[in-house]
């Protein structure tokens, strides 16, 4: 939220703070800082002032050029050339001098200039009248900034135009403070100052006749709608708010509209309360329309099938989530979120109908997501907006749109307030405080503290306080919440530092975790990168994941009952479809993608509250599998074998491999013969394959290769040994020989291995594929692999016992498989 100092100023006192400590203070006690800007801080206050356009003149030499004579103040009045269209005699303006630094109005970069004396078109010009733009406070450059008629000739400009804004994030545990008026509490409790309100009792010179009878409320759930106040404002005149609401507007990131649009948004961000305003007119017309000579305002829930045109102009489909404001003719707005566009005030507006409400924050903030509107009033009513602050907030605005608008207040206010909230009482125990915050707090000292907060405080005894919580605090429900509210003022950089006085208890290894870190490291040592992304995901984009392209209900998923987004509304059920997420952020700027990631998936129980929450790991890699060298300048890309090596090796390291077997499968992403399954002891863990062309192109993923992997960790993890057998280096040469066997060409490779380790026994102590072939001369229906076996015995292994565990391992291929040897 952006917060200008001089608009806080009005509530509480902080133009004599150091802007610096002010932020300092204000991110200690929870309101974290996040940003200063300096809005005029560089304009030179000798050069760039105020100044009065005293009168205007033709340009002897140039149609679209005039001359224009300023008094600014110091000195004779000036002659400056200008081609601004909206110049003329009296008019108040920003008016640099020569020697002034300005903004190049006329340069995208927006360099900044100095003034020189120039003649243009045979004029001199000895000065500039200054655009928006060219003072740096917009991109409006149609025309020169136009300042109030009450501006100050010869002020500094930097003295009447400058300002400081703070941008402070505002977490959830502090919604009160989105307004002017709540970051002025905080500074007030802060520095010990007085607090100003903002203004709300309507003189009797303002009211008009009775809102009796204008106007009916119904509230058909007040769950959802616990007040909703209305106020008719009557003979108002739609104009361009004043200047200073336009700043201000402005500063806080916001867009002047109209005077009465703009009343609505100054007190939202000035009390906290968002309004809408209705075209009263237009709303007696719907009225009669259904027979009635006045408006009947209801509030209800959507139903299934309704859509309403929004004020941004798009047609929504109304859900049964939603609150709805609406009359007999029909709905008005999407409570709490924003208005209809038929009842929306123009510039043909005379009556207004001023709504102030409250609603329940979590209609709000599904209704929020779901449609996808982020306004400001929404990120207010989901954060929770008291009920008490209606009427402030409607009288507030009334009143202003009496003041900037001419309008008559119709006497009185409707008010429907049928679920006020109880009021919070908090008895406080101080010892207990002082053992959870290590500071003791005398009662005088909490009091002092918690009433500068507008808290109530009744002492019952030395230690003990009743503490009433006030309206606008709804986030305080415990003695926990009053220790947080004593420390913030009290100052967290005040607390003391103390050391554990008891005996840190033993650490003791935690084997799954130690060895998930292991796979971590292992995976990293093949040349991959971890990623950590989002457990939530759409079923939509998993579904984009399988070839038939089968969509599952949200109800298959662990849903979120209030997702942050649409995007982000269920959790994922595979590791895959956040391994694509990442590949389609980074494939386009690398040749090489091979990422991993270990997380969990999550599956729905039937029956059952909680899912199955399984730990898995997946790999994704496309691309080079290695960087390409003057040895190898282009390496192989990344397939099935790749991905495959990778799986190897890590199962090498953590000495399961004996266990793992690959056997050929199918799986809805992956491409059929370029996929297996993987087995531990037999039982299936996972897949390793090629994405299926079909899945890629559904994915918006470039034509290339990309191998995926996924299996559950944990069976893994359980099936590591605690201990695992070494043999020491090797005194004697190994012997090393090549064989090549001609096989059925569906017998697994893995299967080959096997049978080659079990008859080689002991004295095998590798086995590696180096070369499958299918073709001529070979026979139909076969492959040949070839292998490099290592023999590797405690004594040197002569050439006959070498030749005697070849022709056992042959003979056991023959025996088993129906091999036979490859000749040259």
């Amino acid at each position: 939220m952006r917060v200008p100092l001089s608009w806080l100023n009005e509530f509480v006192q902080v133009d004599d703070i150091p802007v610096e400590e002010l932020a300092e203070r204000l991110t200690l006690a929870g309101l974290e800082v996040e940003e200063i800007e300096r809005i005029g801080d560089w304009w030179d206050p000798e050069r760039i002032r105020v100044g009065e356009v005293l009168k205007v003149e033709k340009h002897p030499n140039a149609d679209r050029l005039v001359l224009a004579t300023v008094e600014y103040g110091t000195g004779e009045p000036l002659t400056v050339v200008t081609g601004a269209p909206n110049v003329r005699p009296g008019m108040k303006v920003a008016f640099a001098t020569v020697g002034a630094t300005v903004i190049n109005g006329y340069s995208e970069a927006r360099e900044k200039i100095k003034l020189k004396p120039a003649k243009l078109r045979g004029v001199r010009s000895e000065g500039m009248v200054l655009s928006e733009r060219e003072l740096g406070l917009s991109d409006e450059h149609e025309g020169i900034l136009e300042l109030p008629d009450d501006a100050p000739v010869g002020t500094p400009l930097c003295d009447y135009l400058g300002d400081t804004v703070l941008e402070i994030a505002i977490l959830p545990n502090i919604a009160r403070c989105m307004s002017i008026w709540g970051v002025a509490r905080e500074v007030a409790a802060l520095y010990k100052r007085p607090l100003k309100t903002p203004s709300t009792d309507w003189p009797r010179e303002a009211l008009g006749e009775p809102i009796e009878g204008k106007v009916e409320i119904v509230i058909e759930d007040p769950d959802k709608c616990p007040r909703f106040t209305a106020s008719l404002i009557t003979n108002v005149e739609v104009k361009p708010s004043p200047f200073w609401m336009q700043r201000r507007l402005i500063l806080c990131g916001m867009r002047p509209i109209n005077n009465i649009v703009d009343i609505t948004n100054y007190v939202m961000l000035e009390t906290g309360e968002p309004l809408h305003a209705f075209d009263y007119d237009k709303l007696v017309e719907r009225a009669r329309r259904t027979g009635r000579e006045t408006p009947r305002i209801i509030m209800r829930q959507a139903r299934e099938g309704e859509t309403l045109v929004t004020l941004d102009d798009v047609e929504r489909r109304l859900t049964p989530n939603d609150i709805l404001v609406t009359d007999t003719a029909g709905i008005l707005s999407i409570a709490g979120i924003m208005g209809g566009a038929e009842t929306e005030v123009s510039d043909a507006t005379r009556n207004v109908l001023l709504e102030a409400a409250s609603w329940n924050f979590l209609s709000i903030r599904r209704s929020m997501v779901y449609h996808n509107i982020f306004s400001e009033a929404a990120k207010r009513f989901s954060r929770g907006v008291h009920p008490a602050l209606a009427e402030i907030g409607n009288r507030r605005a009334a009143l202003l749109m009496h003041q900037l608008a001419g309008g008559t207040i119709a006497d009185g206010m409707v008010d429907n307030y049928p679920a006020p909230p109880p009021t919070v009482v908090v008895e406080m125990d101080l010892d207990f405080i002082a053992r959870l915050l290590g500071v003791e707090f005398s009662a005088e000292e909490a009091t002092d503290i918690l009433q500068r907060l507008e808290f109530t405080v009744e002492p019952l005894d030395e230690r003990r306080l009743r503490v009433t919580v006030p309206d606008h605090r709804m986030d305080i429900e415990g003695q926990a919440d009053l220790a947080e509210e004593l420390v913030r003022i009290y100052g967290l950089d005040r607390l003391p530092s103390t050391l554990l006085a008891d005996e840190l208890p033993p650490l003791r290894p935690y084997r799954d975790h130690l060895l998930t870190e292991r796979t971590r490291d292992l995976l990293v040592g093949a040349g991959l990168q971890e990623i950590i992304s989002y457990a939530l995901t759409t079923p939509e984009a998993e579904g984009r994941l399988r070839l038939d392209g089968d969509v599952l209900p949200d109800e298959a998923y662990v849903a979120l009952l209030n997702p942050s987004s649409r995007e982000r509304r269920v959790m994922r059920r595979t590791l895959l479809v956040s391994l694509v997420e990442a590949l389609q952020r980074n494939i386009h700027h690398h040749d090489r993608v091979a990422l991993f990631e270990v997380g969990f998936v999550y599956h729905r129980r039937e029956g059952e509250r909680l899912p199955d929450e399984i730990l898995r790991v997946g790999i994704a890699m496309t691309g080079p599998v290695e960087p390409p060298t003057w040895l190898n300048p282009t390496p192989p890309a990344a397939d099935y074998f790749a991905v495959k090596g990778v799986l190897d090796e890590l199962f090498a390291h953590l000495h399961v491999a004996e266990r793992i077997t690959f056997a050929p499968a199918e799986h809805p992403t992956l491409q059929p013969g370029r996929t297996a399954a993987i087995l531990l002891d037999g039982e299936r863990i996972g897949v390793v394959g090629e994405m299926h062309p079909l899945v890629r192109e559904a994915n918006d993923l470039p034509a290339q290769r990309i191998a995926l992997a996924e299996f559950d960790l944990r069976p893994v993890l359980a099936a590591v040994p605690d201990g695992y057998r070494i043999r020491a280096v090797p005194r004697v040469p190994a012997v090393i020989e090549d064989i090549a066997i001609i096989v059925d060409e569906a017998t697994p490779a893995a299967e080959v291995e096997r049978v080659i380790r079990e008859a080689g026994g002991s004295v095998l102590a590798d086995v590696h594929l180096f070369d499958v072939y299918q073709g001529e001369p070979l026979p139909e229906g076969t492959k040949s692999l070839a292998y490099r076996l290592t023999y590797q015995a405690e004594e040197t292994l002569t050439d006959e016992a070498a030749a005697a565990i070849r022709q056992r391992i042959v003979q056991a291929l023959a025996d088993q498989l129906g091999a036979t040897l490859r000749s040259a």
